[in-house]
Formats: structure tokens, sequence, C-alpha cells
């Protein structure tokens, strides 16, 4: 199943049905008066979170909901009926906008979450409605209003605790693959991922913690090199960041320089340069990352920031990781998303 995670659709909302102009008429009844009923109201158009969906795929080939009309009223003050509401089923983590103002119309946050995103329009009123003392056979009735019509933009942000950042090939696919049962493409060329991909880390005392990977960032990322900064929406909700470094590449310019780069890129999106870091130095079971290791975490020492040296491959140093992730996340208390 292919992954979108931006979908842009037309909604209209149900018009409201006509009143009734109606008058009574029985045998043996003079001047009966007045009896028209009022219209139906129109049908909502409604957003709802599923966690068993897991793209937007579904809105880029229905991009047109439209809800029927409510009912006409009917003589005998019978009241049309309402239109039934159109359902739109979102996954869990789905911002709705409305494209023409920007307004932010829903996040859809929970499992089952509802919300209406247009409202139907209210029937009419009929003929019976206006009798007055003056007015005892009035000759007209209400139109329903017209439902809301509107184009507005889907965004999916995945819902993680942990997001892992860094270079293309640093081995954030690997770690994930080793922690959790996700299994996103692991190959030894540059951009693997092309998709964002979840995993739940199991930590022991039934507790776990959801883990995401986005595709690798490159200098310049904000200006559109490599796959750009197009999915770091999905870490926007993430209290953490594992920032991860390989050092056994040539040639060979240093983990901090990498480390700068990486997070010159992450300043352009305001929801992520803010969250705490994790930093870790990858591939520890290659000889030229354990040559020049030492000299590479002095330099961050220097700085007042530990890193955790690891081997996504034979599981060196994961458990002290897992151990460290999970106590950040016990003392986080920050909001999880800035919309």
């Amino acid at each position: 199943m292919r992954f979108v995670d931006e979908a842009k659709i037309y909604i209209k909302s149900g018009d409201g049905g006509q009143g009734c102009v109606s008058f009574r008429r029985e045998k043996y009844v003079p001047r009966g008066g007045p009896d028209g009923g009022d219209g139906g109201k129109g049908g909502d158009i409604i957003a709802v979170a599923s966690r068993s969906h897991r793209t937007l795929l579904d809105m880029k080939f229905n991009q047109h909901h439209v809800a029927k009309r409510g009912g006409p009223g009917e003589g005998g003050n019978r009241t049309g009926r309402n239109s039934s509401d159109v359902e739109i089923v979102v996954p869990v983590g789905t911002v709705i906008r409305d494209m023409e103002t920007g307004e932010l119309l829903v996040d859809m946050t929970e499992d089952g979450q509802r919300a209406i995103i247009a409202r139907g329009g209210i029937g009419g009123k009929g003929n019976s409605r206006f009798k007055t003392s003056t007015n005892r056979a009035p000759r007209y009735a209400q139109t329903g209003l017209p439902g809301e019509e509107k184009t507005v933009g889907l965004e999916l942000k995945l819902i993680a605790d942990v997001g892992t950042v860094g270079f293309p090939n640093v081995g954030k696919s690997t770690f994930i693959s080793s922690v959790s049962a996700a299994r996103p493409k692991i190959a030894d060329y540059p951009f693997t991922t092309l998709k964002p991909n979840l995993g739940v880390v199991n930590i022991g005392d039934y507790r776990t913690f959801v883990i995401a990977d986005i595709p690798g960032l490159i200098e310049g990322a904000h200006l559109g090199a490599g796959l750009g900064q197009k999915f770091l929406r999905h870490i926007e909700r993430t209290s953490i960041l594992l920032h991860i470094i390989d050092i056994s590449k040539d040639p060979f310019t240093g983990a901090w320089d990498d480390f700068e780069t990486i997070n010159n890129e992450l300043a352009f999106s305001s929801a992520v340069r803010e969250k705490p870091q994790i930093v870790v130095i990858n591939k520890i079971d290659l000889t030229a990352t354990r040559e020049r290791l030492k000299e590479q975490v002095d330099i961050f020492s220097d700085r007042g920031i530990r890193v955790f040296p690891i081997s996504a491959v034979t599981g060196e140093g994961i458990k002290e990781l897992i151990r460290e992730i999970s106590q950040k996340l016990d003392d986080y208390s920050g909001p999880q998303e800035q919309s």
C-alpha cells in the first residue's frame, strides 16, 4: 500500500429542505388553516479517526464528499426527513485545515474521535409557522439554509514518542528493526527509507513506546535537497529525538559537524528544533568507528553532551540506550504537539 500523508478534498454538506405551503382540507372543516411542515436538515460531513487506517491514500482517489439535502416539508405539519451524514475515515494523527482560510478545523489525535467539519443546513419553516392572528392564511414558506462548502487539506502526522533523525545510511532503519517488530527497507545506498516507519518498543513491565523513523536529511534539505523536509511533520508530535550519527564513512568530516548540519536543518521546523535529543553513534562494530570513537565522544563530552555508542547490528549498547530513552520519556512533561 502506497504511503500518502497529504491530500486535498472537496466537501459539501447537505442543504436544508424546503418548507411546505399547505392548507388543511377536510370535508366539513371549512377554513382549515395552514398546515405546511418544516423542511428536514441536510447531512453533515463528519471526520472519523481510525487506527486501522495508516495512510491518506483513500482520499487521493475519492476527493469529493457531498451530503444529500434534507427532505421538503409536507402537509399535515409533517416535517421533511433529515438527510444522513457522510463520514470520512482518516488515520489517527490527521490534521484538517480549511484551504482557503488556513483555519485549523480539527486535529484527529484519538482513535474513534469524531468531528463535524461541514454542518448541514437547517430546514426551512413551513407556512404553519407564520400563522398569526392578523395573517391567518400565509402563502409562503422558507427555503432551507445552504450547507457548508469548502476545500480542506488533510495532513497526516504520525503519533510517536521518539523520532529518529540523521543523515541517510546512518542506521536508523536498522536500529528500529533491531528494537521492534518493524521491518523497514534496509540497503547500502542513500534514501532507502522513502516513507516514515513506526515501531513499538517493549521496555518491560507491560510498558512500551513508539518510535518513528523518517527518511534521512542532508545539508540543504530545507531548500528541497534530497527528500527535503516534508517528512519532518511526522516527528512534530514526538517527545524526544534520537540523533543517530555514523563516523565510519569516508571521507570523514567529524561527528560534531554532522550533528550541527542536521540541527541546522531541523531549525527550519519550529515544532522540532526545541525538542530534547539523545545523541547516538552507531556502527561501533566497524573498525573505522572503533578507531575514531573515543576522540569523537570526547568532543561531545567537552560540550556537555552525553553520547551513546551502539551497534544496531550486534545489539551492543542497545539496552543502555533503551533505558535512557525510557527515563527521558518518564521525565518529559512538555506538550506533545504544536499545530
